[in-house]
């Protein structure tokens, strides 16, 4: 009780302000106490009016009052620190707008410390003791003062809701259980809550391990904006050499340096993006993460159970947004291409530089190529349709005439015209069947080797059935990537890059070919199997 009238009479000695002790006391001619610095600060403020007031009982003074520091009271605070009182405890601070006032106090309410789901009320550290001295109150349960005890109550039944119901997925008293809740799966409020608890346990977890996969991306993703910046920087040291040339060698020189810069942009800023992207998904994992930190620590099962639907969900992928493509091809092959210039000067002036492959499905429309099939090419058993843009293997076709460019032992068909420069098309298929590109000197019959695309040295494919298989010249090479009914096909002949896509709501690269393409290329279809069909669709 000494205690207790120590703690009250460090209350009384408390500036109304700071809520701490009187630091340097002064007394206003009103009577009120404040700090010195207080006090003065809150009348700097009110200069502007010309007009000074007491904080507490609002009377004004003109002009500004002179201060000088009362030596008794602060003789007294100083007696008082030395008691051990020191600084006015947190729990005798009084309660501000947003905090939990104790219900017991009168007059102005100090702020409580905890709340009893028992008594319903929350009480401050000299109205809590009971709680902690009498056996009666040992039993109730104490927890963070909240303002919310009310939410515990059943409105039915002015219960107190100790039961979570898992059929409705809400919490309940025990009355509530025996009527509208009768036979529903429950369980108790503190079962419940620590059931949830390990969940978050979990999704925190993975959160965390997602903020690491994001964060090694990220560095991942800089080395690679390193090494784009050093290729590039190579490049166009190595270009320095076409300054020793002809003014037409200059002004090559001087083009060419501007397209390394250009592509080197375009990369850089195509990284930094998913950069950002990933930043800011780091951002918002590690703000739900300190969400959910938070919630972990709720006492109040009510209102963890309360919060607990709308924070559980991590959200989003935990894939990664990161491509396999390879950034750099673009400066390694003008490299190459610089280097055989030396050697190959009047052959290389006259060729054309490698062009940036475009990247989404809106930059590759743009060479689009409508593509009609050679029905003088097409096996026996192929039908086509559609203005021959749709080939379907059927076994009973009739009979067609025979022709040299057509295949005889497979179920192939090659486009009516060659492609050149730079091309994109896109086959809508179903099973078993193979998107492909051959010279037109490819074997119509004989041996295996000569004719079946990806079997010889003239033709590229990828084979679709239950997986993606690339084959080349005889050697095939299993491809990973998302199933899609549609693939994209990209070809600059000049350049010699040959792409594959997987197509659907949105472009996967799927496999890169970089090769010197001798010959036009057409576009091929091998359907394998009785009702296979695969058709070139009409590209806007």
């Amino acid at each position: 009780m000494a205690q207790q009238g120590n703690q009250a009479h460090g209350v009384k000695f408390c500036c109304s302000m700071c809520l701490d002790l009187l630091k340097d006391p002064v007394t206003i001619p009103c009577g009120h106490n404040y700090c010195m610095n207080c006090i003065k600060t809150f009348w700097d403020v009110e200069d502007k009016k010309n007009i000074y007031s007491c904080p507490q009982c609002r009377k004004t003074f003109i002009p500004r009052p002179e201060l000088g520091k009362n030596t008794m009271l602060a003789e007294l605070v100083e007696d008082l620190k030395k008691t051990g009182l020191g600084a006015a405890p947190a729990d005798l601070c009084y309660a501000g707008p947003e905090d939990v006032a104790c219900d017991v106090c009168t007059g102005r309410k100090l702020k409580a410390l905890k709340s009893c789901l028992v008594c319903l009320a929350s009480y401050c550290q000299q109205h809590l003791q009971p709680h902690y001295d009498s056996p009666a109150f040992q039993k109730h349960n104490l927890v963070d003062a909240s303002a919310k005890l009310q939410e515990t109550i059943c409105s039915l039944h002015n219960e107190v809701m100790k039961i979570f119901c898992r059929t409705d997925q809400q919490c309940i008293c025990f009355l509530c259980s025996m009527d509208e809740h009768k036979g529903h799966d429950t369980i108790s409020v503190a079962a419940e809550s620590t059931e949830k608890q390990k969940e978050l346990s979990v999704s925190r977890q993975n959160i965390d391990q997602r903020i690491q996969d994001r964060e090694k991306d990220v560095k991942e993703l800089q080395q690679e904006v390193e090494d784009i910046n050093q290729s590039a920087d190579k490049a166009v040291e190595d270009s320095e050499i076409f300054t020793e040339l002809i003014c037409l060698l200059q002004k090559r020189s001087s083009d060419l340096k501007q397209q390394i810069r250009s592509q080197q942009e375009t990369e850089v800023n195509h990284i930094k993006n998913l950069q950002k992207k990933l930043q800011q998904e780091i951002t918002q994992l590690k703000r739900k993460h300190a969400g959910l930190e938070k919630l972990s620590h709720t006492e109040d099962h009510i209102q963890f159970l309360k919060k607990y639907p709308s924070m559980s969900d991590v959200g989003g992928s935990a894939g990664s947004p990161r491509t396999n493509i390879d950034h750099l091809w673009y400066f390694k092959d003008l490299m190459a291409a610089v280097t055989a210039a030396k050697d190959k000067l009047q052959v290389i002036l006259s060729d054309k530089w490698p062009q940036a492959e475009p990247k989404t499905r809106a930059e590759l429309l743009q060479y689009s190529r409508q593509i009609t099939l050679d029905p003088n090419t097409a096996n026996y058993f192929l039908v086509l349709s559609d203005r021959n843009r749709k080939v379907t293997n059927n076994y009973k076709n009739k009979p067609c005439p025979e022709h040299p460019d057509r295949f005889t032992n497979v179920g192939q068909v090659l486009s009516k015209d060659g492609l050149t420069g730079r091309c994109y098309w896109e086959v809508e298929r179903n099973w078993r069947v193979e998107v492909a590109v051959a010279y037109k000197s490819l074997g119509r019959s004989g041996k295996f080797n000569t004719y079946a695309f990806g079997h010889n040295d003239k033709s590229w494919a990828l084979r679709f059935d239950t997986r993606y298989t690339f084959i080349h010249n005889n050697i095939s090479t299993a491809i990973s990537g998302p199933q899609s009914s549609r693939t994209g096909v990209y070809l600059d002949h000049s350049a010699g890059v040959l792409s594959f896509y997987s197509v659907s709501d949105t472009m996967t690269l799927l496999h890169r070919v970089q090769t010197t393409f001798t010959e036009p290329l057409y576009a091929g279809l091998w359907v394998w199997s009785i009702g296979s069909t695969a058709e070139f669709c009409e590209l806007k």
